[in-house]
């Protein structure tokens, strides 16, 4: 067995067996650098900026509202917030296209496209067992799983069209080059009336995305007990040996 401090791989025995009294063993696997926690956490929060902020500036509460003018300059920094999270969004957001080319193999965009076959049956797997709840995990992947991977690189897309469709509304009152850019948006979409109802919906979108992402990253951490939740913040999982790998 590996030695337990070692930097390259840890031989843990839990208490579940794999096959009658033999106990299970574990490496432990460098998955997530830190690049990549940083974009997750730089990510986060941004995300949650931009969507309470988001939520404000669709639904002001009537609670903050005051009968003098220099009494309701909160609105002013809720838009500031919203616009300075836009941006480290989008920079945050190039620094991870790059990682997906520099990265390891866990980060690399071929993790997110189920090209291959045993990639479409771990979808169909991964279905069956999180969301139908009709059989038990059958092989676990180190990294993203299939579905997570497609999932995550949707959720990439319609951060594209958010950022499009935000800075597209930011045009009309900004000088800067970079809103300005996407001064062409709003009579492709009809008004600013449209890429607003397109924009504020699709923050519902990242609403629950974010409930559901939570939810099943403790969900794997509780069922597989790999470290999926630990594993963010220090990038350490823990992986099953199989025969032959020693």
């Amino acid at each position: 067995m590996s030695n337990p401090s070692s930097a390259a791989g840890i031989g843990a025995t839990n208490g579940f067996s794999a096959n009658g009294n033999q106990p299970v063993e574990y490496r432990r696997v460098y998955v997530w650098e830190l690049p990549v926690r940083a974009y997750h956490w730089i990510n986060a929060i941004a995300l949650v900026t931009l969507c309470v902020t988001g939520f404000l500036i669709g639904h002001p509460f009537r609670l903050f509202y005051a009968q003098e003018a220099y009494q309701q300059y909160w609105f002013a920094w809720v838009r500031f917030f919203h616009f300075a999270a836009a941006f480290v969004y989008v920079f945050n957001f190039l620094a991870r296209l790059y990682w997906g080319f520099a990265g390891n193999r866990y980060a690399r965009w071929t993790a997110f496209f189920p090209f291959k076959r045993s990639q479409q049956q771990e979808i169909v797997d991964v279905i069956k067992a999180d969301v139908l709840e009709t059989k038990m995990h059958g092989p676990i992947s180190t990294g993203h799983n299939a579905l997570a991977g497609l999932i995550y690189f949707g959720t990439f897309l319609v951060f594209v069209f958010q950022t499009i469709t935000g800075f597209a509304l930011y045009s009309s009152m900004s000088t800067s080059w970079l809103p300005r850019m996407f001064v062409w948006v709003v009579p492709l979409m009809g008004g600013e009336f449209s890429v607003r109802f397109w924009h504020h919906l699709f923050l519902w979108f990242f609403v629950t995305f974010v409930i559901i992402h939570v939810y099943l990253a403790f969900y794997h951490d509780y069922i597989e007990g790999r470290g999926t939740v630990s594993s963010i913040i220090g990038g350490w999982k823990f992986d099953r040996v199989k025969k032959g790998d020693k």
